[in-house]
């Protein structure tokens, strides 16, 4: 007997389609993270990339539990003097809320070259409008 490893031109590439209206921001970007890294298929292999496309729709309609709300702050910083800059939760769902999306399975996903190709597999979209139609996405079931 011996492990199966899977080679990176074997694994076919599903896409998945999820509507974030009123899903727990922290447990979407998890399951997330998990559908785009494999993790939910017999054949993950930690060094291939083995998993499947997901795209999000409705970002701007996200929820956070608690007092999340008021206390979440996100923080940039451009390298130049006086180049920090922090915004609050409610700011970044006005302005830019695929971001935070992003940003929460960004930091679930390795931290290596890996990752950060795992990272183009999700596409966040602010409404229920996506260009992705060819793929004819399946539609992913959150465990509530």
């Amino acid at each position: 007997m011996s492990t199966y490893m899977a080679k990176p031109g074997e694994i076919q590439a599903q896409w998945y389609v999820v509507d974030a209206t009123d899903q727990v921001l922290g447990r979407l970007a998890a399951r997330i993270a998990t559908v785009v890294q494999g993790k939910h298929k017999p054949t993950y292999t930690p060094h291939v990339d083995t998993g499947d496309f997901v795209i999000v729709l409705n970002a701007q309609k996200v929820k956070v539990t608690g007092k999340k709300a008021d206390a979440l702050e996100y923080e940039t910083y451009s390298h130049y003097p006086g180049g920090r800059h922090l915004y609050s939760f409610k700011t970044m769902r006005a302005k830019h809320p695929e971001k935070l999306l992003e940003l929460a399975v960004r930091r679930m996903l390795p931290k290596s070259k890996l990752g950060r190709n795992l990272l183009g597999k999700v596409k966040i979209y602010r409404d229920d409008r996506h260009p992705h139609a060819a793929q004819r996405p399946k539609e992913l079931k959150l465990a509530l």
